[in-house]
């Protein structure tokens, strides 16, 4: 039985990906590691953790110790590393605490797979999930390539432009196997309420502002999580070793067109007066380092092996509201803090 290591997989995307293979796979035994941090939530894989091929493993890839016992006890022939700081506005505030987790956390990762095999790499993989920001901004026109020079700008982007160099580094060095996916913005169901769309769904509902950084006209390329997993396991079977591949939604929206968007759909399914949730809107001070536009060139991807979207940005995020309006304990118990408590509390 083919033993992965899933980090990261009680949150927003790894859930989707834990999910994806537990169910496709019966062949694979699924283990997902998670610190259980504020944005991880085992609620997230209530349909799933009874499973015979899933095993939740608490613990932080920051742990030296405690990484290499795990991978010494289980002996993961792949893993699939997603775990990560990932909001840029808390890393503004706390960038140590990204240099640690996204940096040294897969360093520990990657020094264990390597002990581990010490060489003997058939049937082995490391995937390493990363981000568009670590390319930088670009401007009105072009799209990051997998070539693309990396030009972070906040030290959420430094912090895994630096994992992902690392990663091929390894390949180098030590002939590691590896996979590196960079996606774009993800949306969609169970994602933390700090992000854009599920923030501004949950202050359409409560009638709370809609703070906008700047002039609203920054530019983000949208991933729908369930294309992205799927993308995830596409390149995860069918990848090339030692390969970069973009995944994008194909979906270029500026902030001010999305939240205009998602302010018309909810007041039809809220049945409110349209324009209502659009008055919402706050103009607030700029981040800083705020890049000015991402765009990925999903053209490899889709080549290669055949991925596409499944939906347009408009459909997705129909869904996702669907969702949240259909959840909405789920996201109150989220904003109260309380599923740290009730759902998390055996772990901690």
């Amino acid at each position: 039985m083919k033993k992965v290591l899933i980090t990261g997989g009680a949150g927003f995307i790894g859930s989707h990906v834990v999910r994806l293979f537990v169910n496709k796979y019966p062949e694979y035994h699924i283990y997902n590691l998670d610190a259980l941090t504020y944005a991880g939530n085992l609620e997230n894989l209530n349909d799933i953790e009874n499973k015979e091929n899933y095993t939740f493993l608490k613990g932080d890839i920051t742990n030296e110790s405690f990484i290499e016992s795990i991978f010494q006890k289980y002996k993961f022939d792949s893993v699939i590393h997603l775990a990560a700081e990932s909001h840029v506005d808390r890393s503004i505030t706390d960038p140590l605490a990204f240099a640690k987790t996204n940096i040294l956390g897969t360093m520990n990762l990657l020094n264990s797979f390597k002990n581990l095999w010490n060489k003997d790499w058939k049937n082995k993989l490391f995937y390493h999930v990363s981000t568009d920001e670590v390319y930088g901004t670009l401007g009105s026109e072009g799209l990051f390539t997998e070539t693309t020079s990396y030009d972070p700008n906040s030290p959420y982007s430094a912090s895994k432009a630096s994992s992902d160099h690392f990663v091929r580094a390894y390949g180098e060095t030590y002939g590691l196997p590896y996979v590196i996916s960079n996606c774009s913005n993800n949306y969609g169901a169970n994602q933390f309420p700090e992000k854009l769309i599920p923030l501004f769904i949950n202050n359409i509902i409560n009638k709370k502002a809609l703070p906008v950084y700047g002039d609203g006209k920054y530019t983000r390329d949208w991933l729908y999580v369930v294309d992205h997993a799927i993308a995830i396991e596409l390149i995860f079977r069918n990848g090339k070793n030692e390969e970069t591949y973009n995944i994008g939604g194909f979906n270029e929206w500026q902030n001010i067109d999305l939240i205009k968007l998602l302010c018309k759909q909810m007041d039809q399914k809220l049945n409110r007066i349209e324009g209502e949730s659009e008055q919402l809107i706050t103009y607030v001070k700029d981040r800083p380092g705020h890049d000015l536009r991402y765009a990925i060139d999903a053209s490899k991807i889709n080549k290669e092996l055949g991925w596409e979207p499944s939906v347009t940005f408009e459909q997705g995020l129909s869904k996702t509201i669907d969702w949240y309006l259909n959840n909405t304990e789920w996201m109150d118990r989220i904003v109260s803090g309380e599923y740290e408590k009730y759902y998390n509390k055996q772990y901690k």
